[in-house]
């Protein structure tokens, strides 16, 4: 399998799983800097111009969620469970992407990404109304962690990896999580996980 990435929160999600998984992949930087994902081969592997795609035997797979999904299934992985705690998994997957990690990305491309790409300013108002969702989402976030290990109970999923995908640009991006001591102590968590600390391949540096 191949594992198309880069070093965005969604391509963060997928190196993640599968270097925690020990996936048999072979990792792929796309520089979306310099448009290696518009190229008539990238899109036959993901028609949506985006970052990761998972390259296997019978096609390619896109979108984070499902390819951490997939990875996990693939190495047998509890990461995604087959009992009653995969509904809460699904539920979690799309709280995320339709909240949480909806605004906090909004606040990291504004503040983070355009700085480093040189690509204007941040736009205040934006920034302004994700703000206000982090802190609305944020809470509720916080208040269901209390008394629980990770996301969904006591065990690791891939849960985890997508609702905390923008924590480690929390404070580059300045995403507004003061006095969230339960996502603090989450986040404490999963930096324990060296796939976590450290998710991409060695290579990454020489690409």
């Amino acid at each position: 399998m191949k594992l198309h990435y880069f070093e965005t929160i969604n391509g963060r999600k997928a190196c993640v799983a599968a270097k925690y998984l020990n996936a048999p992949v072979e990792f792929i930087r796309v520089n979306i800097g310099k448009n290696e994902h518009t190229t008539p081969t990238f899109l036959t592997l993901n028609p949506n111009a985006r970052i990761p795609v998972l390259e296997t035997a019978t096609g390619s797979i896109w979108e984070s969620n499902a390819i951490m999904a997939y990875l996990a299934r693939q190495t047998g992985s509890d990461l995604l469970p087959t009992d009653e705690r995969l509904i809460d998994v699904i539920r979690w997957l799309t709280w995320s992407s339709e909240h949480f990690t909806r605004y906090a990305s909004r606040i990291y491309f504004e503040n983070l990404v355009k700085q480093q790409l040189n690509i204007g300013p941040a736009d205040a108002a934006l920034v302004a109304e994700a703000n206000g969702y982090i802190r609305k989402y944020g809470t509720v976030l916080n208040e269901h962690l209390k008394g629980r290990r990770y996301v969904v109970g006591d065990a690791l999923t891939i849960a985890d990896f997508a609702v905390g995908a923008a924590l480690p640009y929390a404070e580059g991006a300045k995403l507004p999580l003061e006095g969230f001591t339960e996502i603090a102590r989450w986040a404490d968590r999963l930096n324990a996980l060296p796939a976590w600390r450290d998710p991409y391949p060695t290579t990454k540096a020489a690409a």
